[in-house]
């Protein structure tokens, strides 16, 4: 990946997060931009976001995202001068949700009792 097409995903992650949070503060609070992923030719892009919340409060806010998507592009035409404004697809990001899962599972096993070393311990005299 070129560092330019870098550049614009960050680029666009940062803008978008901060569209949720100054003009969507109230319904965006629970709504993190993890990735944006834009293809070489600048005409396709992926952004990724993580929710927070039970399943049915994460499909919901999912489903706003998604209605305020032509919204969000708009603004980000206006904030953003490239020569093409990728049509974007949002994702649900759910690596934060695997990610908290696997903690709990390692949190859960037993601690391993440590081995004796050689050497450790003795008092020589």
């Amino acid at each position: 990946m070129s560092n330019r097409i870098i550049r614009i995903n960050e680029l666009v992650q940062r803008e978008l997060g901060d569209i949720l949070r100054q003009r969507h503060a109230a319904e965006a609070v629970a709504i993190t931009v993890t990735e944006v992923r834009i293809a070489p030719d600048l005409r396709d892009g992926r952004v990724f976001v993580a929710i927070l919340g039970d399943d049915a409060a994460v499909a919901d806010r999912f489903r706003w995202v998604q209605r305020h998507a032509k919204e969000f592009r708009a603004e980000l035409a206006q904030r953003i001068t490239i020569k093409f404004l990728p049509r974007l697809t949002y994702v649900l990001d759910e690596s934060s949700v695997r990610a908290a899962r696997l903690l709990r599972a390692l949190d859960a096993l037993p601690p391993a009792a440590p081995e004796p070393e050689e050497g450790h311990g003795e008092v020589l005299s």
